[in-house]
């Protein structure tokens, strides 16, 4: 779903540009207005929907040839997180979120998905953002940060053990808000994971691996303190 983050991303600046032409020739993307400066804190309460990619996934005996692939449904769950701001352009943001997928297995000689069992995933996310000088009434930023995934709640089927190792790698992150009344923003926020995930069944004896890399995608509101 890379390719889902790169759309978002694309439609994020196009609808930037679009609310005022007339501002290209006088904008300054070094040091114009943000609407933020330093000191402020704000906070998103949003709705996300974690999409994982499933990339070079393999199931596979230890020792042996590969004998399936992995899958990993899509979840649904609320986001919230705060950011700090530096500077009017640079916040240090931090996000909590949980959500619960489906693990299945498509396996060689064998007839559709085989689920495997259920899990929660909590990423907590650290991301530095920079925030560009607004648009209109659009204010977009950018981030890259890390992503710790920690899987908890994990119920196998059939009562056969299913562990999933805790995964570690880069996150990248792009979106805008628009200022609605006051304090109150509305928000569009995509983040693409890059989070290799290891699970082991039946105590080890098969192995799996899969490149996760949910792309997340989210639409809530936010509040400057």
């Amino acid at each position: 779903m890379k390719s889902t983050f790169r759309t978002v991303a694309a439609a994020a600046l196009l609808a930037c540009t679009a609310f005022t032409p007339a501002l290209a020739q006088s904008y300054n993307i070094i040091s114009g207005p943000t609407g933020y400066q330093a000191g402020d804190i704000m906070t998103h309460l949003s709705i996300i929907g974690v999409i994982p990619e499933n990339v070079d996934s393999h199931v596979n005996v230890p020792g042996g040839p590969t004998v399936g692939n992995l899958n990993v449904t899509t979840g649904v769950s609320p986001e919230v997180d705060a950011s700090y701001f530096f500077t009017q352009n640079l916040s240090l943001q931090l996000i909590a979120a949980t959500s619960r997928h489906t693990i299945s297995a498509n396996l060689k000689g064998v007839s559709g998905n085989q689920t495997l069992g259920s899990t929660w995933v909590l990423p907590p996310t650290l991301t530095a953002q920079w925030h560009f000088p607004q648009i209109g009434i659009v204010r977009p930023y950018a981030g890259v940060g890390i992503t710790v995934a920690f899987f908890w709640g994990t119920s196998p089927k059939n009562n056969d053990a299913l562990g999933l190792r805790t995964a570690v790698g880069p996150a990248f992150d792009a979106g805008f808000d628009v200022p609605l009344q006051g304090n109150w923003t509305a928000n569009v926020d995509v983040k693409q994971m890059i989070l290799p995930v290891a699970a082991r069944l039946d105590h080890g004896a098969i192995h799996a691996m899969t490149g996760l890399d949910p792309t997340v995608v989210g639409f809530g509101v936010g509040y400057k303190f």
